[in-house]
């Protein structure tokens, strides 16, 4: 077996460095807790159900509003605006929630490696609760003018706070106490309650609009958001019932807890941070083109039915929920890069037989681009993530590391996609050729980062 890569305890957090270290004090032995359980601990069947549950919940709350706004929120928000720029403004709203983002990862980042996981999952998933139900309690621009599109981003923006800090603690939380042998399994499956979430927003958004135009507009749009606050009561409860992340308990047991983790990871972990960015960057970009820019390209400038593009999302998604967890085990076989790399060539491939199969206006091939780029292609980065970025930082900062670059990739990447791409689009007058070459120079950049990490699927946590 090959040396795991390692970074040392207070500097070093390269992920192309020759010298294996682990993740203990300098000088001392290695430690058990240092590594993953080699059978389930106690109670990690509870901690897996209840990341997963409650990571669910904030990406559907999440998911919701970038299904949602495409389709009503220009008319209910912005109607002084032409579709177009209307459009755009949409997107910009959309964006907000992921400009938060690394605000949120900061932060809860920072407390997430001082205090500790669970603590900080349990504030953002009633944060998120909070922020969402509000959303669907707005009036609208008819009712108040500019104060309703106002309120809408600021609550836009809480939304994306939470999200920073939930994304990567759930993530920790199943990662960190997984068998050294099944990372990639228990990371998939954590990276599943993703696609999980937004099987339950496609459904809420397939089934509302269904609705009368004039109900859909009226009452029907705040439904999907109200169901939150069901769901975060319940997964408050369960998130109550877990135990803290083993490894974390390890290092403040040994008293290693990191002054200010932001500062250690942007001076010594700076590399493995960029790596996580440009991969999050294009990977982002490419699933929010083909899953989220694709409803308002094809309902607006195609004039493909909504029900169409909903319904290609939603059997994306519900392939995603298997082949996330299933590419994340293969990669506990055949390594973290290997998969990254494949993913990475196949959206590039597919970006421009994309657009022309949405371009053919038939049904089935409009259904099968979604679901090919969201349910297959996708997953192939998404599922290895989350053991791969784990795998990239120690204990003490692997919360604010994974944070900064996953949330400011996420926020340049997937975040502005929609929105330069519609920006793109108005540009040259409807042709999907800007949007193409846009994305393939953000692919270029992560295969490069991706070629120069090595593998790390044998370290030690």
């Amino acid at each position: 077996m090959s040396q795991p890569y390692e970074t040392a305890p207070a500097g070093g957090g390269n992920p192309m460095a020759e010298s294996p270290r682990n993740d203990a004090a300098p000088g001392a032995a290695p430690s058990a807790t240092s590594s993953a359980p080699k059978g389930a601990a106690a109670g990690y069947g509870r901690v897996v159900a209840a990341s997963c549950f409650g990571t669910a919940i904030e990406w559907y709350d999440f998911f919701v509003y970038g299904f949602l706004a495409p389709i009503v929120f220009d008319r209910l928000f912005f109607p002084q605006l032409d579709p177009m720029a209307g459009m755009i403004a949409v997107f910009a709203t959309f964006a907000v929630g992921f400009v938060a983002r690394p605000i949120g990862g900061i932060v809860f980042g920072h407390f997430g490696d001082r205090i500790g996981r669970k603590s900080i999952l349990l504030f953002t998933l009633i944060l998120m609760g909070v922020a969402t139900t509000l959303i669907g309690l707005l009036p609208t621009y008819d009712m108040i003018g500019m104060w309703a599109p106002i309120m809408l981003v600021t609550l836009r923006f809480v939304q994306g706070f939470a999200l920073g800090g939930e994304s990567v603690g759930g993530l920790l939380m199943t990662v960190e106490g997984a068998p050294a042998h099944l990372r990639g399994l228990f990371g998939g499956l954590i990276q599943a309650a993703g696609p999980t979430s937004i099987v339950g927003a496609s459904l809420a958004i397939v089934l509302i609009t269904r609705l009368p135009e004039d109900d859909l507009l009226s009452w029907g749009w705040r439904i999907p958001f109200l169901v939150s606050l069901l769901l975060v009561a319940l997964g408050t409860y369960v998130r109550l019932k877990v135990e803290e992340s083993p490894t974390f308990k390890a290092v403040e047991k040994r008293r290693e807890i990191a002054k200010v983790p932001v500062v250690e990871v942007l001076t010594h972990y700076w590399r493995p941070t960029l790596v996580t960015f440009f991969i999050c960057l294009a990977e982002t970009s490419f699933f929010y083109l083909v899953a989220i820019f694709s409803l308002s390209y094809g309902t607006k400038t195609l004039g493909l039915p909504r029900g169409m593009m909903a319904d290609g999302v939603l059997y994306a998604n519900i392939l995603a929920m298997l082949t996330i967890p299933a590419f994340g085990m293969l990669s506990d076989k055949l390594g973290r890069r290997p998969m990254f790399l494949m993913g990475l060539a196949a959206t590039a491939i597919f970006i421009y037989p994309f657009f022309l199969m949405m371009g053919s206006k038939e049904t089935a091939l409009v259904v099968m681009a979604i679901v090919i780029g969201a349910g297959v292609i996708h997953p192939m980065m998404f599922g290895p993530e989350g053991s791969f970025f784990s795998e990239l930082f120690d204990t003490r900062v692997r919360f604010s590391g994974v944070s900064l670059g996953k949330q400011i990739g996420t926020v340049l990447g997937g975040g502005l996609a929609p929105m330069i791409a519609a920006s793109l689009l108005a540009w040259s007058h409807g042709q999907i050729w800007p949007v193409i070459v846009y994305f393939l120079v953000l692919a270029a950049m992560a295969l490069v980062s991706t070629f120069l990490v090595r593998e790390t699927r044998n370290r030690t946590l």
